[in-house]
């Protein structure tokens, strides 16, 4: 079974295998037994615990647990740099270009890190270890050509034979060349039409702006404004040596067959095309009118959209063309929300290059695609608290109150599905009341379950709202999405301008079982909906007994967060499912003892499924599955503890510079540098007491 997409369940499951799933979990889960788990002092009774464990272990966690307060920021928080690949910093200094405002000292610490992630054949990839990426090296390219990197320079050289050799910028994503086509190296004519009159299409009419994943109509949206004005700034170089052949750049492309999906949006693209040349003045303006109102009104308190970078800077270019100067409050609180996510290092002793040229030394500007204060706050103090830290650690407590003071308490777009819903809940970001995420808020909840927190008032209603909120933002199937209740429309996907990564938040597994985890510790195992995403996820498993994980990579992650839901919920461990889990995380164990899956699982999960370098986080999700599972003395969970205190460096850290969360699958790759921290941890202080006490459960 492969992750669906259509809100519909499994491919070829029927609607009574959900409700004969349902009945079984009934069965299995008694609620008396249900948000009561054992005590750490009753499961080291059981099993051994803390005193019986390798004195290693308990070292482990104790330089870990210092090394994670060490980073807490005085306000409560942590945060991890959010590392995803040079599109970010190539796209951001075509903006500066664009609006006139690049610097030099900008521009060359941005060149430094994108030089830095040069491979020795010219090209960049999405992800440590990848396969080389025609658009990533594209934009890598111009942008070092923008930093005055000469064309015939080796390292350039490479880079433009290689591109050309792949089809050339014609062969590039739609987003690539509309950057392009901002200065003319790019015609806007051979780019898909995206006419702003998109915004007056009703919820319930196909393709309208809410049939978007939040992420993409946040993207979108400002860029109906963009290409209604179809800008061209002059180019300051040109970029024939990008094409395959500069006399033609467009290459003729045959039409996908009428019947196909692909055929009949292409020819669609074709009718949008002439209808830009003939449409009504007053509507056209009005729609360009309607998406700029749209635009500000979801501009967050600190300037950004949504808190991730692709909206900001469309949404910055779309209002610059409407004529707000860079003075503008909006504009300038924009602007700098985007200083914010630059992370600034110094390099002042960088290896050499590929070319083996000697390094530029001075700082390094690595552009966040987005920042996740609030997800690795949530997962530091369940770290912390499963490591042992007591509820009442001033750590824990400010953390708490750092989160607390985040709650969203207003209404944002996910309303427009589920009308009349109160709001609650949690957001990944410093600033997104629009869209708070429902795993968030899971984890959040959870999180705080593990406080002794001195308003204890105060957190049950927090988290009373957020219960209520996600039991409401349950997906028609009885699954979970990110952002989103039955975004589910497939025709999203199908238009030629979306072809940058997922479009549309369908329920996951990953997302489902969070969520089931946090109702199952707060009593509700035995609730009619709980049921319903227990039954979803039951019938999600693959036939090796995996589950695909949407928001991190992949099986192993899907896995590990799927198993110890169900075990949470009252599934037992002798369940086949939890079997077939166990078995399919052993088979998939590496020699060193640790786990690792490689971003490619998710194009070719024959090849790739539970495969790759063994890395920390993915190796304590792993883990955290088996533990669960009641595997703690099993030969697997002493070869992953093994592994996880042998690789743990002399300051409580580990290192990983493989990427193991997710964007988009495939297409947009994620390294929290904090996952490597909190997992392991997370997983040790299980090994250690066993699963977690929720402080204060019901």
């Amino acid at each position: 079974m492969t992750a669906t997409t259509d809100g519909a369940g499994p491919r070829g499951a029927d609607p009574d295998d959900t409700a004969t799933a349902a009945a079984a979990v009934a069965q299995v889960a008694a609620p008396a037994e249900v948000g009561a788990p054992a005590a750490p002092a009753e499961v080291g009774a059981a099993t051994g615990g803390a005193a019986a464990a390798p004195p290693a272990v308990r070292e482990a966690v104790e330089r870990a647990t210092r090394h994670l307060l060490q980073r807490q920021d005085p306000a409560g928080w942590w945060k991890g740099d959010l590392e995803t690949n040079v599109t970010m910093d190539a796209e951001d200094l075509l903006l500066r270009q664009f609006l006139g405002i690049r610097d030099e000292a900008t521009t060359r610490a941005a060149a430094r890190h994108i030089r830095g992630e040069q491979r020795s054949d010219g090209t960049w990839a999405t992800f440590h270890g990848g396969p080389s990426e025609l658009s990533a090296t594209v934009e890598a390219y111009v942008a070092l050509r923008l930093a005055g990197d000469a064309p015939d320079a080796p390292h350039m050289a490479r880079a433009s034979a290689w591109i050309r050799a792949h089809g050339g910028i014609a062969r590039a994503r739609v987003f690539t060349r509309i950057w392009l086509a901002l200065f003319g190296w790019w015609s806007w004519d051979h780019l898909p039409e995206l006419p702003p009159e998109l915004v007056f299409l009703p919820p319930w009419m196909p393709l309208n702006i809410y049939d978007f994943g939040c992420w993409a109509r946040q993207t979108i949206v400002p860029l109906t404004v963009v290409c209604a004005h179809r800008p061209v700034r002059p180019a300051p170089f040109a970029l024939d040596e990008l094409h395959t052949d500069a006399r033609t750049p467009v290459p003729a492309r045959r039409l996908a067959p009428l019947g196909t999906w692909d055929g009949l949006f292409q020819r669609m693209d074709k009718v949008l095309h002439v209808y830009r040349r003939f449409a009504p003045r007053p509507l056209r303006n009005a729609a360009v009118a309607a998406a700029a109102r749209w635009i500000i009104e979801r501009q967050e308190n600190d300037g950004c959209w949504g808190g991730i970078q692709p909206p900001a800077v469309y949404s910055l270019i779309a209002l610059h063309l409407l004529g707000y100067d860079l003075g503008h409050p909006v504009m300038r609180a924009g602007l700098e929300s985007l200083d914010r996510f630059a992370v600034w290092r110094e390099d002042n002793a960088p290896a050499p290059g590929p070319d083996g040229r000697a390094g530029d030394p001075g700082p390094v500007r690595m552009v966040e695609a987005c920042q996740s204060p609030v997800w690795d706050t949530c997962l530091a103090v369940i770290a912390l608290a499963d490591a042992g830290l007591a509820p009442d650690h001033p750590a824990l407590v400010k953390a708490a109150d750092w989160m607390l003071d985040e709650e969203i308490t207003r209404t944002g777009d996910w309303a427009v599905r589920r009308p009349g819903l109160a709001p609650g809940g949690w957001a990944f970001e410093f600033h997104n009341d629009t869209y708070p995420d429902i795993d968030d808020t899971a984890e959040v909840v959870l999180a705080l379950r593990r406080v002794r927190h001195p308003d204890p008032a105060r957190a049950e209603a927090a988290i009373a709202r957020a219960v209520s909120w996600t039991l409401g933002m349950q997906s028609g199937n009885g699954a979970w999405a990110a952002f989103d209740a039955d975004n589910t429309s497939p025709l999203p996907n199908r238009l030629p301008f979306c072809d940058f990564g997922e479009v549309v938040d369908p329920p996951s597994a990953d997302v489902t079982a969070h969520v089931v985890e946090m109702l199952a510790a707060e009593g509700r195992a035995a609730d009619p909906r709980t049921l319903r995403g227990t039954a979803w996820l039951l019938a999600e498993q693959e036939p090796n007994g995996s589950w695909f994980g949407r928001w991190g990579t992949n099986y192993v992650y899907g896995t590990g967060s799927v198993v110890p839901a169900l075990v949470a919920a009252g599934i037992a461990p002798a369940h086949p499912a939890v079997r077939r889990a166990v078995a399919w995380l052993e088979s998939v164990q590496n020699d060193d003892g640790g786990w690792g899956e490689d971003q490619r699982s998710y194009r070719d999960p024959t090849t790739w499924a539970g495969r790759g370098p063994s890395t920390a986080s993915q190796t304590a999700w792993a883990l955290m599955a088996l533990l669960a599972a009641g595997e703690r003395h099993g030969k697997a969970v002493e070869r992953g503890i093994a592994y996880l205190t042998g690789t743990q460096l002399a300051d409580g850290s580990w290192d990983e510079p493989y990427f193991t969360g997710t964007g988009f699958p495939w297409d947009f790759s994620i390294n929290y540098h904090l996952y490597r921290q909190v997992f392991p941890l997370t997983a040790l202080g299980r090994y250690l007491y066993g699963e977690p006490l929720a402080a204060g459960t019901p």
